[in-house]
């Protein structure tokens, strides 16, 4: 059995320019990633997916060599993850090179270790490789206890009423920590996948499910790297 991991780095940033590439604490960002997946020893192949010269350049010095960029076309803002590593895969097959897991690591995942990414890999051999496996977090409080906002500032509750239950009378919530995930390659080449169905939820704690999608993450995730660097 053969496995691959994606890491999806298009050169597009607009609310964090080279987002993938900057300094994170004193290495790009997307160094955390490859040095995680190196670090599991877990892939026959590291696959970093950018259109972005620079970003492959970087991801050689940290020895990963893509064997082709991205086009332009699955490059932009607006195009899910699935056609990109459904297109990966369909590249290297034109290489003589298939592979029977695919592992998707976001380049934007500095407090991930390889420990976690292990764990999931476990669950998922653990489920005859059949499902998907996603890694997800606990919402910190009651999803039924959230808020609509209007322009005006006016509150709204989602769901009237479930104020009036206890905490512990719900049942948790989890959200997609945004970190990675594995699939079986038959299910991401099918051509009618989109991504969701039945999954199964590799839990990460909340303080590492981190989406760094503007200067805010960044700086929270920054700040709870140091601070985790000083404990160990």
């Amino acid at each position: 059995m053969s496995s691959i991991v994606i890491i999806p780095a298009r050169g597009g940033s607009k609310r964090i320019p080279k987002k993938n590439i900057r300094d994170f604490c004193g290495k790009p960002m997307i160094a955390y990633s490859i040095e995680t997946a190196l670090e599991t020893k877990l892939f026959d192949e590291i696959h970093v997916s950018s259109d972005c010269d620079e970003t492959i350049s970087i991801a050689k010095e940290y020895g990963v060599t893509s064997l082709f960029k991205r086009p332009l076309s699955l490059a932009d803002d607006k195009t899910p993850l699935v056609p990109v590593v459904r297109w990966v895969l369909t590249e290297y097959r034109k290489h003589n090179k298939e592979f029977n897991d695919v592992f998707l690591l976001m380049p934007c995942a500095p407090l991930i270790k390889a420990d976690l990414i292990c764990q999931a890999y476990e669950l998922y051999m653990e489920n005859d490789r059949e499902l998907p496996v996603l890694s997800v977090a606990k919402y910190p409080a009651p999803v039924e206890w959230g808020f609509n906002m209007g322009e005006d500032k006016v509150l709204t509750e989602r769901e009237p009423g479930s104020f009036l239950i206890r905490s512990q009378d719900i049942s948790k919530a989890y959200f997609d920590a945004g970190v990675f995930a594995v699939f079986p390659s038959k299910i991401i080449m099918h051509p009618d996948y989109m991504g969701g169905g039945k999954m199964l939820g590799a839990i990460i704690p909340p303080h590492l499910a981190i989406d760094i999608d503007d200067p805010d993450d960044l700086s929270f995730a920054e700040i709870v790297y140091k601070g985790l660097e000083h404990v160990q």
